[in-house]
């Protein structure tokens, strides 16, 4: 059984901090593939930042620059840096991962694995 746990949502002024955590359960985390999508009110899914199972890495062009994915595989842990962060990253940021990378990084449709989110508030 796969959960997903992320944490580290908060808010926080325009400009600021934080970091979100995604902790793995029953995932391979070191083989699999694991991405950071975030959601807004009344706005589709999008895709932030990916990374592979070589520790590549992908972001929107959104946040590129500013934040930064990776990964613990000791730690079956996900992160999620995000600096300078600016109103319009204010999300839910969903953990989402699947077994084996392919297709497009930042289609959802292409994770089996979610977790429930954690609330990202910038003003």
């Amino acid at each position: 059984h796969v959960q997903l746990v992320e944490s580290g949502g908060g808010s926080v002024q325009a400009g600021g901090s934080l970091r979100l955590t995604c902790t793995a359960s029953g995932f391979a985390v070191s083989s699999g593939c694991m991405v950071w999508f975030r959601q807004a009110p009344g706005k589709e899914r999008e895709g932030v930042a990916h990374i592979d199972t070589d520790d590549s890495t992908r972001y929107a062009e959104s946040v590129k620059g500013r934040f930064t994915i990776s990964k613990d595989n000791a730690k079956k842990t996900l992160y999620l840096q995000m600096d300078s962060l600016r109103p319009e990253d204010t999300s839910m940021y969903y953990c989402a991962a699947e077994d084996y990378c392919g297709g497009s990084w930042n289609l959802e449709q292409n994770y089996l694995y979610w977790g429930q989110g954690t609330q990202v508030t910038v003003s």
